[in-house]
């Protein structure tokens, strides 16, 4: 098995695993079906494609900067009648890091690799509005498991957090739960269909660990990143 691990950061980030109505919330942590949604856009699949090869990869994330939650407040107008659509209320989290990661056979995740670096279309975190401040991708991790590979990879925190921080903590790990393991936590969020017609997501078995701190990783330019630079020609 291989590991594909991504550093998700941006000004905002938002990791819904749920709606309901106008009140579009956000998770702590990146979603399954957010990550595999960033994949297979990556991979240029349509939203009515199998996901069936996604959602079996092993998904996990570490928490290294959790950022701070915030709530906005937006208005629409209908197209056609410019009609006021009802108030939404939309919460994001600011300023946060995660890195993440999905395990399976060394040819997938090898593909997913390469589509990452050139992607079809546009990666996000988690809504189109939010754009990565810097590429996602960390590489593959071939002689890891999923659990290893997230904890040794280097703190990928902003220079302005590690400043903040200078001691060293534990950070937290969400991992999918192992057959036969008993979960912490269950979320709904292992899509199914990311059919807009009918949306479909399946029950997710989590557990959580803590491990040390790793060493500082290399700082990643932030301010000249274009992320639809690595888009091919239309």
């Amino acid at each position: 098995m291989s590991v594909l691990l991504l550093r998700l950061a941006g000004p905002l980030q938002a990791w819904g695993s749920s709606a309901r109505f106008v009140r579009r919330t956000t998770e702590n942590a990146p979603t399954k079906s957010g990550v595999l949604g960033l994949l297979a856009a990556a991979e240029g699949r349509a939203r009515e494609d199998d996901l069936s090869d996604l959602a079996a990869l092993r998904f996990g994330v570490r928490i290294d900067q959790p950022g701070t939650r915030v709530r906005d407040f937006q208005t629409a107008h209908h197209f056609d009648t410019d009609k006021s659509m009802p108030l939404s209320e939309r919460f994001y989290l600011a300023d946060a890091v995660f890195v993440a990661g999905v395990e399976g056979d060394p040819d997938d995740v090898r593909r997913l690799y390469a589509a990452v670096r050139e992607p079809v279309y546009l990666p996000y975190l988690g809504r189109r509005s939010c754009p990565p401040a810097a590429p996602v991708d960390l590489g593959v991790r071939d002689d890891a498991d999923l659990a290893t590979a997230l904890e040794q990879a280097p703190w990928q925190a902003s220079p302005w957090y590690r400043e903040r921080h200078p001691e060293r903590a534990d950070l937290t790990v969400l991992l999918d739960s192992l057959p036969g393991e008993t979960p912490e936590q269950t979320f709904r969020d292992t899509p199914i269909s990311f059919d807009p017609r009918h949306r479909r997501y399946g029950l997710r078995g989590v557990t959580s660990a803590t491990v040390s701190r790793p060493e500082v990783a290399p700082t990643r330019p932030l301010f000249d990143h274009d992320p639809t630079s690595v888009l091919g020609p239309a």
